[in-house]
């Protein structure tokens, strides 16, 4: 195998691919790059058996082929490497020479018979999708998706085409997180899938702002494929729970809240929580929240913020890390605060498709 290859490509490629490669891993095999180069182009793989990754990059080929190569040793070299066109000549014993100006590397690399091969989807259920939608509902409820392994279901998002719309969720069972867009697609194809989180992280970082991704889902299997790249990623086998059952059906407040200062307010104040009281109490009066802390061990904290509220007076105790997972990772101006009483669940909204289900917290008084 030979080719010719701008650093700015190379490195480019290495770097989609990079993140799946496990430095913990019993076989040698996935430690390493698949190269494959053939028709003017470099194709790179690393799959860790749960989630892999391909992407295709542009190559001058002179002898077509294909080795593996130790992915993060690679990249290592290629970063230092002068911005000028490398060469990369692979010998029959998948030893690599990589020349570039006056650099020189040998790498020993190992054959590409082992590398496990990424499974097909030929008779897949396949979804048009923009891509930055995917990549903004990603990022407004993966947060939310439990880290808990014992309940390993709830370890991924929940995908969900049903009646014409794609329904997102994540949930750890203390909070919700949930999206829905409209898709056109044939009641035949309706179906749902568990994603794992290790491939919704790769997800998130893959995607751009524009054009498709083709979400192909087989058994147990599913892919997402972007114009040059594809991500595959088993699938997180189990019955998600019902999450519809914990989503409030009426409220009885509803407070408009300016994002960013009421973020920076819950900030400021749970900077006085502690582990052992780890809790923000908001007082609602006419046209106010005060928003508390206190902790025995080291003091308390209390700010007001005007807002426009008519209801009656109470008060509700949420964990502030909760609280505030969804405001950063929301950009809309305004979001709206639904409550019912102290000891039911309040949900965030926004003017479009996101709920946020928050559990309250026990204070003693």
């Amino acid at each position: 195998m030979k080719l010719r290859i701008t650093k700015e490509h190379f490195l480019n490629g290495l770097q989609q691919v990079q993140h799946v490669v496990s430095t913990r891993t019993t076989l040698p095999i996935l430690s390493n790059v698949l190269l494959e180069a053939q028709d003017g182009e470099l194709t790179l793989t690393t799959n860790d058996l749960d989630v892999g990754v391909s992407a295709k990059v542009t190559a001058d080929v002179e002898t077509p082929g294909a080795t593996t190569l130790p992915a993060r040793k690679l990249v290592n070299i290629v970063k230092e490497l002068p911005a000028q066109e490398i060469e990369i000549d692979v010998d029959a014993d998948h030893v690599a020479s990589i020349t570039c100006g006056p650099s020189f590397f040998k790498i020993l690399g190992l054959t590409h018979d082992e590398f496990p091969a990424l499974p097909n989807f030929d008779n897949a259920k396949e979804f048009k999708f923009p891509q930055a939608t995917l990549r903004d509902s990603l990022k407004k409820t993966s947060y939310a998706i439990s880290t808990d392994e014992t309940r390993y279901v709830l370890n991924g998002i929940y995908f969900a085409f049903e009646n014409n719309t794609l329904i997102m969720v994540a949930t750890d069972g203390r909070r919700l997180a949930m999206v829905d867009h409209e898709l056109e697609f044939p009641k035949s194809q309706e179906t749902t899938m568990i994603v794992p989180t290790k491939a919704v992280n790769e997800l998130q970082r893959l995607l751009g702002d524009s054009g498709d991704v083709t979400i192909a889902i087989a058994e147990n299997q599913v892919a997402f494929k972007l114009e040059k790249l594809i991500l595959v990623s088993r699938l997180i086998e189990g019955n998600y729970p019902n999450y519809r059952q914990v989503i409030p059906e009426k409220t009885v407040d509803r407070i408009t809240l300016e994002r960013e200062s009421f973020l920076k307010t819950v900030n400021r104040v749970s900077l006085l929580t502690s582990d052992k009281s780890h809790s923000l109490k908001l007082v609602f009066g006419e046209d106010n929240i005060d928003i508390m802390a206190n902790s025995p061990e080291i003091g308390e904290a209390r700010e007001s913020l005007a807002v426009s509220h008519k209801g009656n007076q109470f008060s509700i105790a949420f964990n502030p890390e909760f609280l505030m997972a969804p405001l950063r990772n929301l950009d809309t101006d305004e979001v709206y605060l639904h409550l019912i009483d102290e000891m039911s669940p309040g949900v965030l909204k926004i003017d479009t498709s996101f709920l946020y289900v928050l559990m309250p917290m026990r204070v003693t008084q």
